[in-house]
């Protein structure tokens, strides 16, 4: 299937490239499917780009929380999750979506509403968790900093 991008041009993509979010996400709840994008250029990349297929131009830096908050572990109703199958722990990817403003230093992660997504149906769900604790701008340019020196 071939697809276009405002970001990365013309992409070829297979089935099991797509991910089905039957809600959308937050604020763009008509746009359906999606792929997860990398920066080829790079060896090793921390960031990647949640990338609709339904609208060229709507790509989403997102990151493994693990990365910026290593005690990631976000509570989730179950009701939120039906209809992706069963998660485990092999199936189970947790994406946060970034913020990067023009002032990089301010870049945060929204640690309140993670992209659930079950690699094995390939189904995936934007979530509002139960942790209190978490923060909706939780900063991490120091922590990719760091990671980047690693």
């Amino acid at each position: 299937m071939l697809v276009k991008t405002k970001y990365f041009g013309e992409i070829d993509l297979t089935d099991d490239k797509i991910i089905t979010m039957e809600r959308g996400l937050m604020g763009f709840e008509d746009y359906k499917n999606y792929t997860i994008l990398f920066d080829s250029e790079k060896e090793k990349t921390t960031i990647s780009w949640f990338q609709s297929l339904d609208e060229p131009g709507l790509a989403i830096p997102v990151i493994n929380p693990l990365i910026v908050k290593p005690d990631y572990n976000p509570v989730v109703e179950d009701e939120l999750l039906k209809g992706m199958g069963e998660l485990t722990e092999e199936n189970l990817v947790i994406l946060l979506t970034m913020t990067v403003p023009s002032d990089i230093t301010q870049m945060t992660v929204n640690l309140m509403a993670p992209i659930i997504i079950n690699s094995d149906t390939r189904k995936g769900a934007q979530v509002i968790v139960e942790n209190d604790d978490y923060e909706i701008k939780y900063k991490v340019y120091d922590k990719l900093k760091s990671e980047d020196k690693e």
